[in-house]
């Protein structure tokens, strides 16, 4: 019975091949696409499952209201972890893992090599005991000598190539000094991906920031540490939690109170971190959820068009086996062993569908791995995740697809089929048409994301954010030798014709800023402090960026204690643009109130930071010495002559150094690369999904075509014309594709309305975004139908008027 079955759906789809091509090609390309993003989906929430009881694990984060201003940060103060081990015995372990804050590169020395590198972190002996890496060399106690590391494994091959790395010493120059470093073992992610991404560990113990680390006793302030501890087995977190309130009170109450600042801490299971984006500074990058369910949503849609397309095809050339249908059932199969053999072929088809998809992702898999900005990788025989989603693509795609027209054919009545009456045919026209307003219905959304995402972005690259960011160089100073070196090097730059203003600060513009500070006017306390973030800078930082001062002056060489403050923070002074010139701000971060700075000038409200959130409190701090960035401003769209000028003086004052340099727009841009990626998907995707619902229309048309072709014989005869002929056959599919159009666009307005809810400045949502989506569907779907139509109003009328 199964071979036969076999051998009539074999015999079918070499008889058809045209519908063969279409249902395979879908399917094959809505597998594809389906099977990567379930990849892809896969592989983020893989993160951090890999550690010996994960369950266990929980990261230690802060919630903080300084004076209305609320922060949601993934680390907290550097006693709490240590003392949260020593005061509860639920606790099992501790680790902290301590970015090097203020340290962009460090300059790496190993024999005649040096280059730069980043993302080095310290961290606590522990760290091992609570997280597990592969170690390919070395073991977890890597960390417990001072001044000693454990690498990464591609840092380890950079840097020693085939030698084996444990034993040797490197020197590691960044700006908080020149220090001599044992590699003590080499790990890498082959257990599991963590969302601790790094490029070395660094015990804590190698004097510096390190040490500051372990000695520091601050209980509300510098909540820079990510903190993690390991429970014992059986623990209830919850009911720590509960605990910690308590907890916090006894050793930090006092500071909390002094500097007017309300603190919560929360436990995070470990697992759930790469995929809980909102909170502030982690140490990889984050997924929503939200987009990953997008992404989901996306794959699912593709699949379904694909799956339509079979559904319509199927049901609509049901005449041509329609007496198969009938002389079955005569000779005596039952309408069930129908239905097996009709999803049986179409198992059949997904299955050609999955076995063509696979080469074709294997060679997609770098382009659509640069598009989501993933390293998703096919490994067949060490993964069985992949082979389920392969099997449940099957069986699922091959019964949904299949299984409407199984119970469609299997239903003909043998008697009628025999002589020719497929009554039942209206009420399958009618869900064929359905199904077909469904597939552009999906289109119509999909095309208007890309509009409105397009749209949006196009206006934050356009929107005048305050500052002027064009034709500005970045060039970062990232050890203490080259920093000392700034000064000079900014001067012979000055005199340089193509040079507007070279500006030196500790940090630019666009990227995150790690400092703030709560600040409060003559009387007040820090209970009612205003925190405000701060770049300290010199004398040419607003001139070089264009800042408009509205009140007050710039600052001016020697400008000591001054510092320039946004409208913002000036409102929340309670000062205004006038009064606010003069103004001393005072700060308590010690046990005596403190004078901070004098306010020089008030600045016009700019978005230094992302356009997904308001202007905060902001003030540039003058300052002389100290910095690591430099903002060179330049007047010659020539960049090529003006870089090599700009490198030759680097040359003279920084012999050795690379010469690397950033453009300060492009920094700005990276703030939106979760926009950006989805933008890509999304335009890659819909245009699969158009190409899979344009096959399907396609094979329709051409049915239609086919059925109609006596008539369209006839009205040739009568003197119809091409144009009228190929506006009839297309009239019908262009009704329906204006029926998805109105269904689509309210579903769509309420998809992008929310999706824009994200940022706080966003382009408005118009009616030509929606007809654009819509014009495009129906000029898709005209091109995709009047080639069939052309086709069948030029041919011949002898041939199809012709009695058999």
């Amino acid at each position: 019975m199964l071979k036969s079955y076999l051998k009539t759906a074999v015999r079918f789809l070499l008889k058809n091949k045209t519908f063969s091509f279409i249902n395979i090609f879908g399917l094959a390309m809505g597998t594809l696409c389906c099977l990567y993003i379930l990849l892809y989906v896969q592989d983020q929430y893989s993160y951090d499952q890999q550690h010996k009881d994960v369950q266990d694990i929980y990261r230690i984060t802060t919630y903080l209201d300084l004076s209305g201003d609320k922060h949601n940060n993934s680390t907290a103060s550097p006693p709490i972890a240590p003392t949260l081990k020593h005061d509860f015995p639920e606790v099992e372990q501790f680790a902290r893992v301590v970015p090097m804050l203020g340290v962009g590169k460090s300059l790496i020395k190993y024999k005649d090599k040096s280059f730069y590198e980043k993302d080095e972190v310290y961290a606590d002996s522990t760290v091992f005991d609570i997280f597990n890496f592969h170690f390919v060399e070395g073991s977890p106690d890597a960390l417990n000598q001072p001044y000693t590391v454990v690498m990464m494994k591609p840092l380890a091959e950079k840097i020693f190539g085939h030698e084996s790395p444990v034993g040797k010493l490197i020197t590691i120059d960044n700006s908080y000094g020149s220090h001599d470093f044992k590699v003590t073992g080499v790990v890498d992610e082959s257990l599991g991906k963590s969302h601790i991404q790094t490029s070395m560990f660094v015990t804590m113990r190698s004097g510096g920031f390190g040490q500051y680390t372990i000695d520091n006793t601050s209980w509300a302030g510098n909540n820079y540490a990510y903190s993690y501890i390991k429970l014992k087995p059986g623990t209830d977190a919850a009911q720590l939690e509960k605990k910690i309130p308590a907890f916090l009170t006894k050793y930090g109450q006092e500071q909390l109170k002094r500097l007017g600042i309300t603190k919560k801490l929360t436990l995070q299971p470990v697992t759930k971190i790469h995929t809980t984006p909102g909170l502030e500074v982690e140490l990889s990058k984050t997924v929503s959820p939200s987009f990953l369910y997008i992404l989901i949503l996306i794959a699912v849609l593709i699949q379904v068009i694909a799956c339509i397309n079979f559904m319509n095809l199927s049901t609509a050339r049901g005449s041509k086996r329609a007496r198969e249908v009938g002389i079955r059932k005569v000779i005596g199969a039952e309408r069930k062993d129908l239905i097996k053999q009709f999803l049986g072929e179409s198992f059949l088809l997904s299955l050609i569908g999955v076995l063509i998809a696979l080469p074709l992702l294997i060679v997609a898999l770098p382009y659509l791995n640069q598009i989501t900005h993933a390293d998703i990788q096919l490994t067949f025989f060490s993964n069985f995740k992949v082979w389920v989603m392969l099997g449940g693509l099957v069986l699922v795609t091959g019964f949904v697809a299949g299984s409407y027209p199984a119970f469609y054919l299997s239903a003909f009545m043998a008697i009628k089929v025999i002589k020719g009456n497929f009554s039942n045919h209206v009420s399958a026209a009618g869900i064929r048409r359905a199904l077909v307003v469904f597939q552009f219905v999906l289109s119509i959304i999909l095309i208007t994301g890309i509009v409105v995402i397009y749209s949006q972005l196009n206006y934050i690259k356009n929107k005048d954010l305050g500052f002027n960011q064009n034709q500005k160089l970045v060039f970062s100073f990232y050890t203490e030798s080259t920093q000392q070196k700034m000064e000079a090097l900014a001067q012979n730059l000055q005199q340089l014709p193509e040079i507007k203003y070279v500006t030196r600060s500790d940090n630019y513009l666009g990227n995150f800023i790690p400092h703030d500070h709560g600040v409060y006017t003559a009387g007040g306390n820090m209970a009612t402090a205003i925190d405000a973030q701060n770049i300290a800078c010199d004398e040419f930082f607003a001139k070089a960026h264009g800042i408009n001062i509205i009140s007050g002056r710039d600052f001016r060489q020697f400008d000591s204690g001054r510092a320039l403050i946004n409208e913002t923070l000036a409102k929340r002074l309670g000062l205004t643009p006038q009064t606010a010139p003069g103004t001393k701000l005072y700060s308590q971060y010690l046990p005596d109130p403190a004078f901070y700075v004098e306010v020089a000038g008030v600045m016009k409200d700019f978005n230094y930071n992302s356009l997904h959130g308001e202007v905060k409190p902001f003030m540039l701090l003058y300052r002389k010495d100290y910095f690591n960035t430099m903002v060179v401003a330049v007047n010659s769209s020539d960049y090529k002559t003006t870089l090599a000028k700009i490198e030759g003086v680097w040359r003279k004052h920084l012999a050795g150094v690379p010469f690397e340099y950033s453009f300060l727009d492009a920094e700005v841009q990276k703030q939106y690369e979760t926009e950006i990626t989805l933008s890509n998907i999304i335009n890659s995707f819909t245009l699969m999904a158009i190409i899979i619902s344009c096959l399907g229309l396609f094979g329709l048309a051409a049915f239609s075509a086919e059925q109609r072709s006596k008539e369209i014989g006839i009205r040739k005869v009568l003197g119809a014309s091409v144009t009228g002929i190929t506006r009839l056959l297309s009239k019908d599919f262009l009704k329906l594709v204006i029926i998805a159009f109105v269904i689509a666009t309210p579903i769509a307005w309420f998809a992008m309305d929310k999706w824009l809810q994200d940022f706080a400045y966003k382009v408005p949502l118009s009616w030509w975004m929606f007809a654009i989506a819509g014009l495009l569907a129906l000029f898709i779907a005209l091109v995709t139908v009047s080639f069939q139509a052309i086709k069948a109003a030029v041919a011949n009328p002898v041939k199809s008027l012709k009695t058999e």
